[in-house]
């Protein structure tokens, strides 16, 4: 099976996924948006592995418990746990 590579084109720009009012949290889809985005950016092949690695950082570095609970939510849903 022969992947396809992506590459932003020059001049797009991308939508600040977390520019949001307030404490607003993201939704499941801006997350995996966003994780998915930095993933072909960095010119790797989008897989379970890479989204849980990305995921694990993202909970690594986060502060409050509620977005704790968003991340561990995400990987439960790419892992088939949940």
């Amino acid at each position: 099976m022969q992947q396809q590579r992506w590459t932003p084109e020059a001049g797009c720009k991308s939508v600040q996924p977390y520019a949001m009012a307030d404490s607003t949290m993201p939704t499941r889809q801006e997350t995996l948006g966003q994780v998915v985005e930095d993933i072909l950016r960095a010119g790797q092949s989008v897989n379970r592995k890479a989204i849980c690695s990305r995921l694990l950082v993202k909970l690594d570095g986060v502060g409050g418990t509620e977005m704790e609970k968003h991340y561990h939510g995400l990987l439960a849903l790419v892992l088939g746990r949940e």
